[in-house]
């Protein structure tokens, strides 16, 4: 993990200017940034926002205990935000104490940003009450799943013995607690009577519909709402600051790609992602050309608690005919075939990432891929349902989305062509998808398994019999123990090296089977620098600053 540093101080000797920016208002001094990253906001509470665009919107407005900064190399590291200093003590019975001392924050109607504004935002999104999907990100703090199981919120171990410290004590070690846990956009601080007046004023809309009537704690705050075009962000006069970023911020909507970047081919924005699949085929021709991994890695889910999957030979067969390459290919550009649940980019040490270090877990060599048709035609039948005989038609599903369509036919023809497994796929929307899934009324399906942090741990602590995110109701106690030897784990070359195992372990089910990971990319003028993505997607412009002067 990378260590915590505090962030040195950037100063530049005159201010700097921009063009003034279509649609972006105007100030007398100050750079001035448009982007579009992103269409109209489907939310802005923190606790449920799961677009990249939304998010971005988020960490410019509030400020968690920690946020990304560049370091002195301009690589990226996790430097102080609202705490002033952290403390961590770790017990004898394994749990660990951070105690944080927040700084002298404001909130952007003056108010103090205090330690009880933390502890409500904490419970909040464990409460079940809120059915937040960030939930389990707090799966690591003391008396978690007492919380969930009782709803009684106070036994979460999160506290304020005072306005300015804020305390929270974790099951074990979980090294990315700070970097992932404290840097998220669901664990921000929310003021609780300003959720509530909010509510009383907006009882037909959401409480954050109006951006502009937030009360926020960040670098910047809203300025003007546009709700079809664009939303514009002042810096705030409260907020401390020892840099130079922009004095204002303009988040130009575009309904898709195409829109977006025609903005910044007009002059109109200054950065624009995602990019266009055209633009990224022209970048795909260049082999010095790679783009950013995202954590995130499209997988088929089996069902095994359904009579068809129970038996693992079945599941292995299903598992083996797939042709990720071929899959890779209908999914764009930045699609690669996966080589295990964990993807690219996750870090592991100065060697290397996480999947480079452990290699691939995934066979997706074209001269294996006849043989393991060839092994699973063997199990299939070694398992009493040679040609598909007794399995039934059985049912993918998939969410209607660019490329999922094609990958859902492919994946059915492949199993009906090498297997003589007759499988129907059916597209639905998201919403139904995941009622589906979480209801456990599926066989097959096809969606992104994500993680809340930049980190192994995140991708498979999900998996584990307590999880309630873990959506196959995986049960395998030798997979448990690893990932509490995990949590406890003081040796990060011994957490490495169980995080593989337990990997493997996953995989060996086949009940999680991944098939592609993708990337993406994005287009900045080349006179900026300071732009910051998180590897969860977000961006940051705070640091943005131009060069032209």
């Amino acid at each position: 993990m990378e260590r915590i540093r505090s962030l040195a101080g950037l100063c530049l000797a005159a201010a700097l200017c921009l063009a003034v920016l279509s649609g972006c208002g105007r100030e007398e001094e100050g750079q001035r940034l448009s982007v579009s990253v992103g269409s109209r906001p489907d939310c802005l509470d923190p606790i449920y926002t799961e677009d990249s665009g939304d998010q971005s919107i988020l960490v410019q407005l509030y400020e968690n205990l920690m946020r990304i900064s560049t370091d002195a190399s301009g690589g990226k590291t996790v430097v102080n935000g609202m705490a002033k200093s952290v403390g961590q003590t770790q017990r004898k019975d394994g749990t660990m104490v951070y105690t944080f001392k927040l700084r002298n924050g404001e909130w952007s109607d003056g108010e103090k940003v205090k330690a009880d504004d933390f502890v409500y935002a904490w419970r909040r999104l464990a409460d079940p009450n809120c059915n937040s999907p960030y939930a389990e990100l707090l799966s690591v703090v003391t008396g978690y799943q007492e919380a969930r199981n009782t709803g009684d919120m106070s036994k979460l171990q999160v506290s304020a013995p005072n306005e300015s410290t804020f305390v929270v004590t974790l099951d074990g070690q979980y090294d990315w607690f700070l970097t992932e846990v404290c840097t998220s956009p669901a664990t921000m601080p929310l003021r609780q009577d300003v959720i509530q007046q909010l509510k009383k004023q907006n009882q037909e809309s959401p409480w954050w519909s109006d951006p502009t009537a937030l009360v926020t704690n960040g670098a910047y705050v809203a300025a003007k709402w546009e709700p079809d075009s664009e939303l514009l962000v002042r810096r705030s006069p409260g907020y401390e600051t020892n840099h130079v970023g922009p004095s204002e911020i303009c988040f130009r909507f575009a309904e898709n790609a195409e829109a977006a970047w025609e903005l910044y081919q007009s002059g109109e924005v200054d950065m624009v992602w995602p990019l266009t699949e055209e633009e990224l085929e022209k970048r795909s021709q260049n082999d010095t050309w790679g783009p950013t991994p995202t954590l995130s890695t499209y997988s088929i889910l089996m069902n095994y608690h359904q009579e068809q999957l129970s038996d693992p030979l079945v599941r292995q067969a299903m598992s083996l005919v797939l042709d990720r390459t071929k899959l890779a290919g209908l999914l764009g550009q930045t699609a690669l075939p996966a080589e295990g649940l964990v993807p690219p980019g996750v870090p592991q040490n100065e060697q290397g990432d996480f999947r480079t270090v452990g290699g691939p877990l995934c066979d997706n060599r074209s001269e294996s891929y006849q043989q393991n048709c060839e092994l699973a035609r063997a199990l299939l039948d070694e398992s009493g349902h040679e040609m598909g005989l007794g399995l039934g038609q059985l049912e993918y599903l998939y969410a209607e989305e660019e490329g999922a369509a094609a990958v859902a036919e492919a994946l059915c023809r492949m199993w009906q062509d090498t297997l003589h497994v007759s499988v129907t796929p059916r597209g639905v929307t998201e919403e139904e998808l995941w009622t589906a899934v979480r209801k456990g009324e599926y066989q097959l399906v096809g969606l992104d398994v994500t993680a809340p942090g930049n980190d192994a741990e995140c991708f498979l602590m999900q998996w584990t019999s307590d999880s309630h995110d873990n959506l196959v109701g995986y049960e395998n106690s030798a997979y448990d123990t690893l990932m509490n030897i995990i949590a406890t784990a003081n040796s990060e070359m011994a957490r490495m090296g169980c995080l593989h195992d337990a990997e493997a372990l996953l995989l060996s089910d086949n009940v999680v089977v991944p098939l592609c990971t993708k990337g993406t990319d994005w287009q900045m003028r080349e006179e900026y620098t300071g732009l910051l993505r998180d590897p969860r997607g977000w961006f940051s412009f705070v640091e943005v600053f131009s060069q032209n002067g």
